[in-house]
């Protein structure tokens, strides 16, 4: 059979291969059985072995790249000088102790010259004798050609269902702004293009938390040098992990704006990514960015106008003349429909790291666990104004704390610090980076209304207060008791009269009157405090209102301010008093109820001073 007679029968051949490749969608190894057939029978090859070339290294064609193991990788650097002026020839490197006729290797190239793979297969006398005829390079120009269609036909069938899956994954991301949706689109479709794989997604912390899609945040003092150089320069590294045992390959999240975290696939140590293989992750990955940043986007714009909706309620609420507690239980509500923490508390700082509780948190916060972290913040703000955002206390400190997630704004009276408020949650990083912005803003806004509250609060008091003995002004009296009268059962109402006041003033002077004046105040405010009041009636004569008590204790809360004034002021001085009672059933009104206590005052001071006398309303029945 003639040379030219065999390349003909081998073209023949080879046609059908490339035939069969391009109708037959054949996979990326069952041709080479084919091609192995044409060696056995031309040249009585029984052994060979082929090697893709891929980013300058060849691989054994014995497994399907995308799902197995690359075995038996060998570098063109190690070969390259042997085909420096040969398109075949002997490589020891590639030696095979099996082939006892010794090995050729066939060097394949494209139209550029560069590699297309490597034939390695056993030196027949057949092989030999056709090796040193003409022909060889045609038959050598001729695999070449059939590489370059199987390979581009394999390549197209693959990008074609990658794409396709990519086109899919695409689609769904344009149709949703849903978080999870797209992360679990991400997840499916490295799952289809890679089956052997695991594979993870890392997303940074400012991501979207309520879905269900497992992932894992990014934490800079935890990951993988290879990981974080992936994520701060953008660009696709690889890890050999052999503490893991496994390689990694970190495809950078990006969108426009930024990178959102990593896509991570873990494969066996041995196994090498082709350029196809990443290029398809990278637009994966890409186009999972660009998904995450308009949903994030859209959250963002919807958020805006909640959180301005949110601003504007709160702001308009407490400046509706709330009281303080009022105004703390509202801010409270509107905080945890809000940020959702499970405990919250407002306090306010006093003078040398004093500080109180309001009424409004929540009781952990009464606490002696609760006061752990009311302290650390106290000592934060009395050092700096700035606010706290810990995402995670348990990495700050030597203990473990139960709530790991922690934010404390300052409230501010003229840029002077009053107190703050603190929310925290047992997760960490359960609040993001915007939560913490926007309820900055809400104190903030909050502390104008506060401050305000506090300053109408301090000028009623003004108001409701006498400003030299600091007992209720007689107005608030009046409201106090007539309050009195339609809602509880019982009370007693007394005036009270300095004996001799005048010739005090006129003997030590009016400072000194004063002073008198200060002390019996203060022995009032200590008898009534949490069960009545004291006023200032007008000049010396005071008044006391005890709510819900009886005519017998009213009696004895008398004697005991008659006995204790002459004891307590200097000069000493006496006084008198007029004790009026009233119950329900007698229906007395305000009006009545002084003037039976100043009929009997005036009896007091008639029969002899520093005495009392009492005026039952019963008497009038």
């Amino acid at each position: 059979m003639t040379e030219t007679t065999i390349m003909d029968q081998i073209k023949s051949r080879v046609l059908d291969i490339w035939t069969e490749t391009a109708f037959s969608n054949i996979s990326s190894i069952s041709w080479f059985d084919d091609l192995k057939a044409i060696l056995s029978d031309f040249f009585d090859v029984e052994v060979a072995n082929y090697y893709i070339y891929d980013a300058g290294t060849f691989l054994q064609l014995k497994w399907n790249h995308s799902l197995t193991k690359k075995i038996n990788a060998i570098k063109w650097i190690e070969i390259e000088s042997f085909f420096f002026e040969n398109t075949f020839t002997f490589v020891p490197l590639l030696q095979k102790s099996y082939m006892t006729d010794g090995e050729v290797s066939i060097l394949l190239r494209d139209m550029e010259n560069q590699p297309l793979g490597l034939l390695t297969m056993e030196s027949t006398s057949k092989w030999k004798e056709f090796s040193c005829s003409s022909e060889v390079n045609d038959f050598i120009f001729l695999l070449s050609k059939l590489v370059q269609i199987i390979r581009k036909t394999i390549l197209l069938t693959h990008q074609e269902h990658q794409y396709r899956n990519l086109f899919n994954v695409t689609k769904m991301f344009h149709s949703t702004f849903d978080i999870g949706q797209i992360l679990e689109g991400t997840l499916n479709a490295i799952q289809d293009a890679f089956p052997s794989f695991h594979s993870n997604l890392i997303l940074s912390n400012d991501q979207e938390r309520k879905t269900p899609i497992p992932y894992k945040l990014f934490d800079y003092t935890s990951e993988r040098p290879a990981t974080i150089e992936a994520y701060v320069s953008g660009e696709i590294t690889s890890e050999l992990a052999t503490d893991l045992g496994v390689r990694l390959l970190n495809v950078p999240i990006k969108g426009k704006q930024g990178i959102y975290g990593i896509m991570q696939m873990s494969t066996p140590l041995d196994y090498l990514f082709s350029m196809r293989q990443k290029e398809f992750a990278s637009l994966l990955a890409s186009a999972t960015g660009n998904a995450l940043e308009n949903a994030k986007l859209y959250i963002q714009s919807h958020r805006l106008v909640a959180d301005l909706q949110l601003i504007n309620e709160t702001s308009h609420k407490l400046n509706m003349n709330l009281s303080l507690e009022e105004m703390l239980l509202f801010l409270r509500n509107q905080l945890m429909k809000s940020f959702h923490p499970e405990q919250i508390c407002f306090v306010f700082l006093g003078e040398e790291e004093e500080y109180q509780v309001s009424t409004a948190s929540s009781e952990f916060f009464h606490t002696i666990d609760g006061q752990l972290y009311i302290q650390l913040v106290v000592n934060h703000f009395f050092k700096m104004s700035d606010p706290l955002f810990i995402a995670d206390f348990n990495r700050l400190a030597d203990l473990k704390y139960e709530y790991r997630s922690l934010v404390a704004i300052p409230l501010k009276e003229q840029n002077h610090i009053t107190g703050f408020s603190l929310v925290l949650h047992r997760e960490p990083y359960f609040f993001s980076f915007d939560s913490f912005k926007l309820m900055q803003s809400l104190i903030q806004h909050s502390s104008i209304a506060i401050s305000n509250s506090k300053l109408r609060h301090k000028l009623q008091e003004m108001v409701n207060r006498d400003h030299l003995t600091n007992l209720y002004a007689r107005k608030y009296l009046d409201k106090y008791v007539e309050t009195s009268l339609e809602n509880e059962e019982r009370g007693v109402f007394i005036l009270l009269d300095i004996d001799n006041f005048k010739q005090v003033n006129d003997t030590y002077g009016h400072q000194v009157g004063d002073e008198i004046l200060k002390k019996i105040a203060s022995i009032i405010q200590k008898r009534t405090d949490g069960i009545g009041i004291g006023a200032r009636w007008g000049g010396e004569e005071l008044a006391i209102y005890f709510s819900q008590m009886t005519i017998t204790q009213g009696i004895e809360e008398s004697k005991q301010i008659i006995a204790q004034i002459p004891m307590q002021t200097n000069p000493s001085v006496t006084v008198s008093m007029g004790v009026s009672v009233w119950e329900r059933e007698h229906k007395v009104t305000f009006h009545n109820l002084f003037h039976y206590a100043d009929m009997a005052l005036y009896e007091a001071k008639n029969n002899g001073k520093n005495q009392m006398r009492i005026f039952e309303a019963s008497h009038l029945s």
